[in-house]
């Protein structure tokens, strides 16, 4: 590990040395991209400056223990080395889980769908919640939020609603979101005050690039048409709603949003991309063997992962047997706390995959 510490430490002090150079900042995305890397290899590096502070710590109350001209003090000593023993242990599986091989999908921006599941009207109101929390996620995160398609329904909810985040690390924070979220409460149409079972299946896709993912023009069908649904001036009086058909694959995208069938069909080729790509995964991911597979779910959207007891003011995830009692707070977006606890899963199965 000290190996490898030395050469992390050693482009740490290359990276410091490129920030400071102001051509630099004229190259957007190269200046983007040192400083995600500098992030990273930063936290490295606190992590172990942490681990080796409680090293040197435990060591000094192991001497203390050969103190026998004072009794007390060597209770004390006793008590503090039990006490660092767990931190050094904790620090170790903290810093051991941050030196795994780095994701570069983490780093991606992100494409979320939500659509209604069972239980029709509450469902879609339920999506619209959903919504609304990883918004004001996103929003306390930095990330710029994009509607890219939505289906209304009349009472405020969505039948889906395809939306891009974009910013520092978002795929890698909410990749866990995929599958299916099921919500206990009364509906407000509920005249009996009886308790609804409904579910809503959210998708988390990785934005690629075009280079990433190459749709060849013979390979799409592009119909265009009269955008549905309620809408203002032009809305529905032009042909600006596209409909992409990749052919080899026979995924449909469908944008209607902006007025411009230009602005649609760039929308609606981002998606595109983003599922291909995820077809693509899903493919890879069946030709592994079944204990290589994250044990905190594959990421499949039919995976039921979470339920929101609106009467208890519960949350629970299933994957990682956490249940919070703050349901009001994490609709409105603090769901730092599970977000976090579902990466330290994934880090700690990555690491007994790496183990075998």
């Amino acid at each position: 590990m000290t190996e490898r510490i030395e050469l992390i430490s050693s482009r740490f002090r290359e990276l410091e040395d490129l920030v400071a150079d102001p051509g630099l900042a004229r190259d957007a995305t190269r200046y983007k991209e040192t400083m995600r890397e500098r992030s990273r290899l930063g936290a490295i590096l606190d992590a172990h400056a942490d681990y080796a502070r409680l090293e040197g710590e435990l060591s000094g109350a192991r001497a203390m223990l050969h103190d026998e001209t004072d009794p007390e003090l060597k209770e004390m000593a006793r008590d503090e080395q039990r006490s660092l023993e767990l931190a050094l242990e904790e620090s170790e599986r903290k810093l051991t889980a941050l030196l795994l091989p780095h994701d570069p999908l983490d780093d991606k921006n992100t494409i979320m769908e939500i659509r209604a599941g069972t239980g029709g009207d509450e469902a879609a109101l339920f999506a619209a919640d959903l919504y609304r929390m990883y918004t004001r996620y996103a929003d306390g995160q930095g990330w710029k939020v994009e509607v890219m398609s939505a289906s209304e329904t009349g009472l405020g909810g969505f039948k889906e609603i395809i939306f891009s985040l974009s910013g520092d690390g978002a795929f890698g924070k909410l990749r866990w979101e995929s599958g299916v979220h099921r919500v206990q409460r009364v509906p407000s149409t509920e005249a009996s005050g009886r308790i609804h079972t409904s579910a809503v299946t959210v998708a988390v896709l990785p934005e690629v690039e075009e280079t990433e993912v190459v749709i060849r023009p013979d390979e799409l069908r592009i119909d265009v048409m009269r955008a549905g649904g309620p809408g203002g001036q032009c809305v529905n009086t032009t042909d600006s709603a596209v409909r992409l058909t990749h052919l080899p694959t026979g995924l449909v995208v469908h944008c209607q949003d902006e007025k411009s069938q230009i602005k649609n069909k760039a929308k609606a080729l981002r998606i595109l991309r983003a599922r291909i790509y995820e077809l693509e995964e899903e493919k890879k991911n069946a030709e592994r063997s079944a204990e290589r597979r994250s044990q905190i779910g594959s990421g499949d959207r039919s995976e039921r992962i979470r339920t929101y007891n609106f009467p208890q003011n519960r949350v629970t995830d299933h994957r990682i047997d956490v249940t919070l009692y703050k349901l009001d707070l994490f609709m409105q977006g603090d769901i730092g706390d599970i977000v976090q606890g579902l990466i330290l899963r994934a880090r700690e199965d990555a690491l007994k995959a790496e183990s075998r």
